[in-house]
């Protein structure tokens, strides 16, 4: 499997138990989706995911997935893992709508802004700061949008454009 064919499920961030149990930090809003998995693929190495089958999975604590591995039976076995990302197919995201988007999802849309107009083409999202953003590309200038709901008006996924309302004076600072 592709890592571009799968999206970012969480990373393995310690053992739970000596018979190879590890915690799974998951990025979700809605943790208890994954519970009942059979399988993952974990990423080994650079550009190597591994299909990896799960015996059992449960939520810990709410935001953590505590999992056995078929193929990890002891410590030894969960420290090689350790640190691992998940991934799963990306067929397997729950279907978004409305205005709730998956950052892949949306890049390549247009982005009108409700005083500016067309303001860009999203290139990319930003979300290794506190507050996620959109990179947008507009003629030769990069603008940074932040990802948030007070902003976003309208996702409208059938024309790949997303509506928004930014505060006064944000879009003139990079096109001026």
């Amino acid at each position: 499997m592709r890592k571009e064919d799968c999206f970012y499920l969480g990373k393995i961030v310690s053992k739970y138990s000596f018979k190879g149990e590890v915690l799974v930090k998951l990025d979700t809003d809605e943790p208890e989706v994954y519970e009942n998995m059979e399988s993952v693929f974990v990423r080994l190495s650079a550009d190597n995911l591994v299909p990896f089958f799960i015996k059992s999975c449960r939520l810990h604590k709410s935001s953590l997935l505590r999992i056995d591995f078929e193929e990890v039976n002891d410590e030894a076995g969960a420290d090689s893992i350790m640190g691992s990302e998940l991934y799963l197919p990306l067929q397997l995201l729950p279907k978004l709508s409305g205005n709730k988007f998956y950052f892949h999802e949306v890049i390549g849309f247009s982005v009108q802004d409700s005083v500016h107009g067309d303001i860009g083409i999203i290139t990319g999202v930003n979300d290794n700061t506190s507050q996620a953003l959109f990179e947008i590309e507009k003629v030769d200038k990069e603008l940074l949008i932040p990802i948030t709901d007070e902003i976003i008006t309208e996702v409208d996924r059938k024309n790949k454009t997303i509506y928004v309302t930014t505060p006064e004076g944000l879009v003139d600072l990079y096109l001026s």
